[in-house]
């Protein structure tokens, strides 16, 4: 009797927009593995802008229509990891992230990975963290930097200082990260001395 309830949650339209943000991960290094030029840093642009618009819509969505699932709380923080991940790696290999700017790069990946291993060690202490105010404005910072530099060369004939801006956008997401992962990481701790 559970099987409709289940198989309608799994196709829900917050769901299936989360799922077509996981699917934009190889898309995205696609554009940026096979394409050239501009057309390469337009088509990752306007791939990765669009992904991360369904964050946001999904989650409105699943809240509005009451369609909040247990499967849509698992993959929707793996998807925008997996977004992130992918975006800083090919920025990484194709050289618009260099230098010290790496370290930045770093930072917001290794938050990443605390981020998820905190939750699923406070998730079998049935401990739930609440994302703060500050944890949802890291993320904005983080996806509009992401989306410059995915731009970068192209985006530079119209703005020139576009890849500057996108680094700076990418260094205050980096310093977020710190505070907000700090902000994870002490919970995670006090919860995991007082059981």
């Amino acid at each position: 009797m559970s099987i409709a309830p289940a198989r309608s949650a799994t196709m829900s339209l917050p769901n299936v927009l989360t799922y077509g943000r996981i699917a934009a991960v190889p898309a995205l290094v696609a554009c940026l593995y096979f394409l050239k030029g501009d057309v390469a840093r337009w088509s990752a642009f306007t791939l990765f802008v669009l992904a991360a618009l369904t964050d946001w819509l999904d989650g409105y969505l699943a809240r509005a229509w009451e369609q909040q699932s247990t499967l849509g709380a698992m993959l929707d923080p793996i998807a925008d990891k997996l977004l992130v991940g992918a975006a800083l790696l090919m920025l990484v290999h194709d050289n618009t992230i260099n230098g010290i700017s790496i370290w930045a790069a770093v930072i917001i990946l290794s938050r990443e990975i605390l981020v998820s291993g905190l939750r699923e060690f406070l998730a079998e202490l049935n401990v739930k963290i609440r994302v703060s105010q500050l944890a949802k404005w890291k993320t904005t910072v983080q996806l509009a930097a992401l989306a410059v530099l995915l731009a970068g060369p192209a985006a530079a004939r119209y703005f020139p200082t576009a890849e500057v801006a996108g680094i700076a956008l990418l260094w205050l997401a980096a310093l977020l990260t710190l505070w907000t992962g700090y902000d994870y990481l002490k919970a995670g701790v006090r919860h995991a001395i007082s059981h």
